[in-house]
């Protein structure tokens, strides 16, 4: 089917020039206007005044509302496109890539690394602040590490295999609701006394939609694990996987995350300070290395860029296949 050959366009697009800076600084990024969306929602129909109920309902019809007008905003770009011919598929192209994270997850980790080697612990800090919620000032080098690595992990499954996912499976419709849904999830889906009701629907869904993805880039992180880094590497990954998985408090981040401690025989996960608040995990991987460096982050992003390696090709066999 075409839009595979888009979606192949878009990956390789996305991997070599990602989200150029100088372009959001000039027009709102879409995940932008997603939130301006979802905070037009909340704000109106979050009130501490309406019941706990009178609030779940509210969210369960504002997310409803918002992925319907994404899904009719893809299905009307999509429509324009294939109006518009090659020029229509080129602007296909763009906007998917636009919506995909490899380059700029990959340098947003590295600049963790690069912050700890050139301004220390405080340069580190204040670079991990930029891709995690947790409190940064709690972290010491090896946990800024690791913070890095979880946040790499977790978001290759719901920033870019996801995000592929429902693009391969229902096109520019399918994308845009993706994305809604999960930007929705990062603003509202916390369990915090304010979005438990509201956001209770978004969270839900959020973790319905992340499931394919979730054990298809555990995977894909093994695979990657046995070229990048040799067999054995693959193998505790696969492992790690398949026994750690659910001990993460999400029942799809653990999957990534779980993959890729047992890729760099590290744990991950385990206690963690969100606002103040202490969360209580196992590690992952238990049995790995306890301390996180720096050859740790560039490990990582080397077995990321594979995995993303490994997507893009295993999407140019699809389009291939779909045409024999």
């Amino acid at each position: 089917m075409i839009h595979l050959l888009f979606l192949l366009a878009a990956l390789i697009l996305d991997r070599l020039v990602g989200d150029p800076p100088w372009l959001w600084q000039r027009f709102p990024h879409p995940v932008v206007v997603f939130g301006k969306g979802i905070d037009f929602f909340e704000t109106r129909l979050n009130r501490p005044t309406f019941t706990a109920i009178g609030r779940r309902l509210n969210g369960v019809v504002s997310i409803l509302v918002l992925l319907a007008l994404a899904a009719l905003g893809g299905a009307a770009l999509s429509h324009l496109a294939s109006a518009l011919g090659l020029f229509g598929a080129v602007c296909e192209i763009l906007i998917v890539a636009v919506f995909l994270a490899q380059k700029s997850l990959g340098d947003h980790v590295l600049a963790v690394a690069d912050g700890l080697r050139s301004g220390g612990l405080s340069g580190g800090r204040q670079a991990v602040a930029m891709i995690v919620g947790r409190d940064p000032n709690t972290l010491d080098t090896s946990g800024v590490c690791r913070a890095a690595i979880e946040s790499l992990s977790e978001n290759f499954a719901d920033g870019v295999v996801a995000p592929v996912f429902w693009y391969a499976v229902a096109g520019l419709p399918g994308l845009l609701a993706y994305k809604m849904l999960n930007t929705a999830d990062s603003m509202i889906g916390h369990k915090n006394d304010r979005f438990v009701d509201f956001g209770w629907a978004s969270a839900r869904l959020d973790d319905l939609a992340n499931w394919p993805a979730a054990r298809l880039s555990a995977v894909l992180i093994a695979l990657a694990a046995s070229i990048r880094l040799g067999a054995s590497a693959g193998r505790r990954s696969f492992s790690a996987a398949l026994r750690d998985s659910g001990l993460h408090r999400s029942p799809n981040s653990g999957w990534p995350e779980a993959a890729m401690a047992g890729a760099l025989d590290l744990q991950l996960a385990g206690p963690r300070i969100y606002g103040g608040v202490r969360v209580s995990e196992p590690m992952m991987h238990a049995g790995g290395r306890n301390d996180a460096t720096l050859v740790d982050i560039h490990r990582g992003v080397s077995v990321f860029y594979v995995a993303g390696s490994l997507l893009t090709a295993l999407i140019g066999l699809l389009a291939l296949l779909s045409y024999v």
